[in-house]
């Protein structure tokens, strides 16, 4: 399994409607990513002051490493990224992305 894990700096002009929006987008591939098996979306929720400026995440979990590279390649996604990246602090330096194989 491979855990897809996104760390943004969303600008301080978007409205939290907006947010939402782009987080059910991403959700929504769900059903059209096979082997997409969960999305999980919110804000930072850390005691902890080490988030660096990064104010909300999200994580994919794929079943393997060729759903995963489906889901990068899918059109519904590059739609969702470019909106994504559009609503962000700097662009794409407001963006992290890790995967881990579980």
């Amino acid at each position: 399994m491979i855990r897809h894990i996104v760390l943004m700096k969303f600008r301080a002009d978007l409205p939290a409607k907006e947010r939402l929006s782009i987080f059910a987008q991403l959700a929504a591939l769900e059903g059209v990513c096979p082997g997409m098996l969960n999305f999980n979306a919110g804000d930072n929720a850390s005691p902890e002051v080490l988030n660096r400026g990064f104010t909300h995440a999200f994580t994919i979990d794929f079943r393997d490493e060729k759903s995963r590279d489906a889901y990068l390649a899918h059109e519904d996604h590059k739609a969702a990224g470019a909106r994504l990246v559009l609503a962000l602090d700097g662009g794409l330096d407001g963006l992290l992305v890790f995967d881990l194989e579980l």
